[in-house]
């Protein structure tokens, strides 16, 4: 007799299906180039599904996607998640009401995060868009959004961004020639914050060039 799993297969399945689609979606856009970029999905309040280390986003399929919990550790599977999947949990633990992570390496948002990353952020305000952003209800308020020095140790990255949510609200941050890193409640909200962040650094590259 097999040992039942630790969570819901169909719940699962679901978003695991959910991942796929909106991956697929992203690589057409070219915002995962080679096998990069990490995807995540709430299962329950202990687990949470995660794309396979390695795989090209633009072809998953439901094996691509695993189990892991709340510490990073896979859960009734063989396979290796990313190694940036700390960055994923970390945001799980703290904050019960995300339900989904996105990590991406469009060249906008790779560009923007070498252009400034010795300010440390980028400040955006003005743009109508920013009240794409939960809780944001005018284009009247002003966000940074971080950027984090690279690193392959993932414990220091994560006790970054810990020490980033204890001071201020965020949406995403982004890491040094590196990427960004977007959540919300569900995917659509991550899609949505996702989306304005792209456009919203998109917008200050082309105001940089525009003044030089």
């Amino acid at each position: 007799m097999s040992t039942p799993l630790p969570y819901d297969p169909q719940r699962f399945a679901q978003c695991a299906a959910e991942i796929i689609v909106n991956t697929r979606e992203l690589a057409a856009l070219g915002w995962t180039p080679a096998t990069s970029s990490n995807f995540s999905r709430r299962i329950d309040d202990h687990n949470v599904a995660i794309t396979v280390s390695g795989r090209d986003k633009g072809r998953l399929t439901e094996g691509d996607v695993m189990v892991v919990d709340l510490d990073g550790n896979p859960v009734a599977t063989t396979q290796k998640s990313s190694a940036e999947t700390l960055l994923h949990t970390q945001l799980y633990k703290r904050f019960p009401d995300i339900g989904c992570v996105l990590h991406t390496h469009s060249r906008t948002q790779t560009v923007a995060s070498r252009l400034f990353a010795g300010a440390g952020h980028v400040h955006l305000e003005g743009y109508e868009l920013l009240k794409a952003f939960a809780g944001n209800t005018t284009h009247d308020v002003e966000i940074d959004v971080p950027v984090l020095p690279n690193s392959q140790d993932m414990h220091t990255l994560a006790a970054q961004v810990d020490a980033l949510l204890d001071r201020q609200t965020l949406w995403g941050y982004l890491i040094d020639g590196h990427g960004l890193y977007a959540w919300g409640r569900d995917m659509p909200e991550a899609r949505r914050h996702l989306d304005a962040f792209e456009f919203l650094l998109g917008c200050e590259l082309d105001l940089r060039r525009l003044h030089r």
